[in-house]
């Protein structure tokens, strides 16, 4: 279920020398990958209830948001040095309205059939989408704040599956994604 923790012995991106290097994956098995990522924004409560409601002056938050996070996990290499060029099979981004926590939760699902996985991805797609938020309402609401950014779970390679111990599940076409 849960893999174990990495020791610095064990670091795949650093050489016998303890310098930054890119794996090299040519050797790997082709499989099918899937990563969820997560996040929070937390925000005051008349800014999330603008947000649901579509009233911000620079437009619809949330479809922003779900663009960016897609157009960010295909840029990955981008923005992770040592990350690789992957195809990416799809992106699902998820924005949750939480009225109860005063906070909008954002999921990234991203799959991959390839030899490497795409946590990287999910989790520059969170990253992304929360950023996006802030950006677009930062003139009502300077004190939000992007939160937790985590991988929630992961499917496929070498070392199997993980589940973060009480993740809950989020399914797309629930009340609050827009």
């Amino acid at each position: 279920m849960n893999e174990k923790p990495s020791t610095a012995g064990e670091l795949t991106h650093l050489d016998d020398e303890g310098r930054a290097r890119m794996v090299n994956v040519g050797e790997k098995l082709i499989s099918h990958r899937r990563c969820v990522a997560r996040c929070e924004v937390a925000m005051e409560e008349q800014t999330l209830q603008r947000i649901s409601s579509g009233n911000l002056p620079k437009g619809d938050v949330l479809a922003v948001a779900r663009i960016a996070g897609i157009q960010a996990a295909k840029q990955t290499p981008a923005w992770i040095p040592l990350a690789h060029p992957l195809p990416i099979d799809s992106v699902e981004i998820l924005l949750l309205a939480d009225s109860s926590q005063s906070c909008l939760r954002i999921q990234a699902t991203v799959e991959s059939h390839w030899r490497t996985g795409v946590e990287m991805e999910a989790l520059v797609a969170v990253s992304a989408a929360g950023l996006t938020v802030y950006d677009m309402c930062k003139a009502i609401d300077r004190g939000m704040c992007i939160q937790n950014v985590r991988l929630a779970s992961k499917t496929g390679g070498k070392s199997g599956s993980f589940v973060r111990p009480g993740e809950e599940v989020f399914q797309f076409g629930t009340k609050g994604d827009e």
